[in-house]
């Protein structure tokens, strides 16, 4: 499965930010998903994670309570609704699937990776 995020952009603290991840050349209910991110200088971290049901959901601490994964299966879109952001949010985002049940939080469960929409947040 190939897959395309987008909806980055420039938001200011506080501000919203709803990423999008499509998918094709595959089904993207076979997989679970996950969103990653690089900030400048920094190791690529987990974000949050999406069960192929979409009934499972995990999320780094960092962003519970302000962000939320979700899924549309018959859309083959992922999505990740990003409120009150704050600076250190600023990263490149990534999203990546898996053939797996539930989600994870290793980005090397994940075999397919998007190329990456950055999203900036000013103070």
């Amino acid at each position: 499965v190939q897959l395309q995020a987008s909806g980055g952009g420039l938001a200011q603290t506080g501000g919203s930010l709803r990423l999008s991840c499509a998918a094709s050349g595959g089904t993207l209910s076979l997989y679970a998903v996950g969103w990653f991110r690089q900030a400048p200088g920094k190791e690529r971290e987990f974000v949050a994670t999406i069960s192929r049901s979409g009934g499972s959901t995990a999320y780094t601490d960092s962003v519970m309570g302000r962000f939320t994964i979700s899924r549309d299966n018959v859309k083959n879109m992922v999505y990740l609704q990003m409120n009150n952001l704050k600076p250190e949010d600023t990263a490149l985002y990534y999203c990546a699937a898996g053939q797996l049940g539930v989600g994870s939080r290793l980005a090397r469960d994940f075999g397919s990776w998007g190329q990456g929409t950055l999203v900036t947040v000013s103070s």
